[in-house]
Formats: structure tokens, sequence, C-alpha cells
């Protein structure tokens, strides 16, 4: 635990391909009620764990499929 009493997690190196998966799905799912009705000290945790699993998954997959309609360029072809 770390010291404001909320367990940290495994550590992202730590976790499977799935594991990490199941974990980046599960904050993302729960992000919008955190924001709205979780303490500061939730929402800051949040934050922390959601950037070090992403973060491991960019590590991971640096090379990943960018679709092209999400770049600036596919915008303004729209």
């Amino acid at each position: 635990m770390d010291v404001e009493g909320m367990e940290m997690g495994v550590a992202p190196g730590d976790l499977g391909e799935d594991e990490l998966m199941r974990e980046l799905r599960h904050l993302h799912a729960t992000r919008t009620e955190t924001l709205l009705h979780g303490s500061d000290d939730a929402l800051a945790h949040h934050t922390r764990r959601t950037k070090e699993l992403e973060t491991e998954y960019l590590r991971r997959h640096p090379q990943r499929e960018v679709d092209p309609e999400r770049l600036r360029s596919g915008a303004r072809a729209r």
C-alpha cells in the first residue's frame, strides 16, 4: 500500500498482456465516475495508475497501428 492507504496494484511490467489490457479497459471504463464522484485522492490515484499502464502498453507496442482517421490529416479530410 502507498502512503495514502490505497493499493498501488501490480507493477505494469509484471502484468501479462491479457492482464494489462483488462486493467486498461477497467480504468477507462471507470474514468468518468472517478472524475465526477471520486475524492481528490481517488482521482489522483486513478490518473497515476492509468499513466503507468498506458506507458507500459506503449513500451510494449511502439509500432502499434494508428488509424489514419485519428490523425489531424484524417480529421481535415472528413
